[in-house]
């Protein structure tokens, strides 16, 4: 009898260990990557494996319940865009990820730090559109996305006017407005414009635009 006991301890520590043996680490690094209220949620693969298969869930902070991402159930690339479940400006998010292989190895949940679309989201910046008159430098002025300019009503741009010295000048544009024009410049003289987008609501702004340099006429 003390055998047998011995022997089923033994076997039950052998299936332990077998089953410790098949189960997948968690995803690492799991985040939310967001510009412009487009949040996509990346992480990075537990193990070197190709065929690996994730789903994902989300929830509101403060409620219960986990629900499955829609298009994001078995997919094997490692982001999924979570923009259509997570557009409410006023809550907070979480995410989370588990991987699994076949025949039938799976990794616990990977949890997401806490996000919220209006206060982590990062505004891109904006595309300048110049053309050069004999009234001056036109810039026009490419807006973001239309969610951005809903969310926030107070939105305008900076414009910088900078001159070979290194000298700057700085202009602000209504997001609505159409163009601005730039007068009074010195003829042939060569200068270079940015811009950058300001959301004064939230103290939040872009980086500024790669520079456009172009020659007044």
């Amino acid at each position: 009898m003390t055998y047998l006991l011995l022997g089923a301890v033994l076997l039950g520590n052998l299936e332990v260990w077998a089953s410790a043996q098949v189960m997948l680490a968690p995803p690492a690094q799991v985040g939310f990557h967001s510009v412009d209220y487009k949040n996509v949620l990346h992480w990075t693969p537990p193990t070197n494996k190709t065929s690996l298969r994730y789903n994902i869930q989300w929830k509101i902070y403060g409620e219960p319940q986990w629900l499955d991402v829609d298009g994001c159930q078995g997919i094997q690339k490692r982001q999924c865009d979570l923009s259509g479940v997570t557009s409410d400006p006023r809550e907070w998010y979480y995410a989370r990820v588990h991987a699994s292989s076949l025949p039938s190895c799976k990794s616990a949940w990977a949890l997401s730090p806490r996000f919220s679309p209006r206060w982590d989201t990062k505004i891109s910046s904006p595309v300048l559109r110049l053309n050069v008159t004999e009234r001056g430098i036109v810039v026009r002025v490419k807006t973001p996305r239309l969610l951005v300019r809903k969310m926030h009503s107070g939105l305008f741009f900076k414009i910088y006017l900078i001159h070979t010295s290194g000298e700057e000048e700085v202009y602000e544009m209504d997001c609505c407005s159409n163009k601005l024009t730039l007068k009074e410049l010195n003829h042939e003289g060569k200068y270079c414009l940015q811009a950058q987008t300001m959301i004064p609501s939230q103290a939040k702004s872009s980086d500024r635009s790669s520079p456009r340099c172009v020659t007044a006429l």
